[in-house]
């Protein structure tokens, strides 16, 4: 793990999560000219688009609640992005799911580190957000 060493491990616990329920892995890390996207997966006929944080107890709140609404707002642009790039998914029912690592220790995020056996508590928000019509404007 090279740049950002939380966040990566943060995303593939997430990864193992989202596996573990049964759902495929579409694509990681997908960009767009309006923002980044951490997973798209894939389970029958939804697709779910998963913002991934993960935080220290020396930061204020819980991970999950660092997805503010101009995150959300790009999210959903760059669902919309990917949605037009393929086509084979626009008549899937479509959701935002946040998962997040809130951990128990301090450590440094861009340090090389084993993370293996961090304790930490998990969080899962299945529909965090939905489409709102204030929120697109394309």
């Amino acid at each position: 793990m090279a740049k950002n060493n939380l966040g990566q491990w943060a995303e593939q616990e997430a990864v193992k999560l989202l596996l573990q329920h049964g759902y495929d892995i579409i694509k990681l890390n997908y960009f767009s000219r309006f923002g980044e996207i951490d997973i798209i997966a894939q389970s029958k006929q939804e697709l779910i688009f998963v913002e991934v944080k993960a935080r220290t107890p020396t930061q204020m709140g819980h991970a999950f609640e660092t997805v503010n609404q101009s995150k959300q707002q790009k999210m959903i642009k760059t669902a919309f992005k990917f949605l037009q790039e393929h086509p084979q998914y626009e008549q899937y029912y479509c959701r935002f799911d946040v998962i997040g690592f809130d951990l128990h220790h301090k450590i440094a995020k861009n340090v090389q580190q084993d993370l293996s056996k961090i304790s930490y508590d998990q969080s899962w928000i299945e529909n965090a957000f939905t489409l709102d019509a204030d929120l697109i404007n394309l």
